[in-house]
């Protein structure tokens, strides 16, 4: 996903036809690190195509899509919701834990003993 990010990024910014170099100097360049194996698939499916071809023929497709509404995605698969619905309500609940004040240990921020005090 970095590697596609990164491409979209590179046309946006101007260069229509990034090259992987291009794209490794962009991840890189945030601290991430290049799959050379991905980003050679990457370059070599999106050789010859216009990526904004691509991006706007991916959203019409989504849109198209049976039971997808906006806010919400369909279970894929084919699968029933019921099930997926039921897995939630089966998990256990974490005990809440109380939330402690920062000024129970007698001091305020600016190092006096008592929380409330005015100065």
């Amino acid at each position: 996903m970095k590697h596609l990010a990164a491409y979209i990024l590179l046309v946006l910014g101007g260069n229509e036809t990034p090259s992987a170099d291009d794209v490794i100097k962009v991840i890189t360049s945030v601290g991430g690190e290049a799959d050379e194996e991905k980003l050679t698939t990457l370059i070599t499916d999106l050789e010859g195509k216009d990526i904004h071809e691509l991006l706007a023929k991916g959203e019409s497709d989504l849109k198209s899509v049976v039971g997808v509404s906006s806010g919400s995605a369909a279970p894929s698969g084919g699968a029933s919701s019921a099930p997926a619905a039921a897995a939630p309500a089966a998990a256990p609940e974490k005990p809440k834990e109380e939330e402690v004040d920062a000024l129970d240990g007698g001091m305020d921020m600016f190092g006096g003993s008592g929380g409330g005090s005015d100065y």
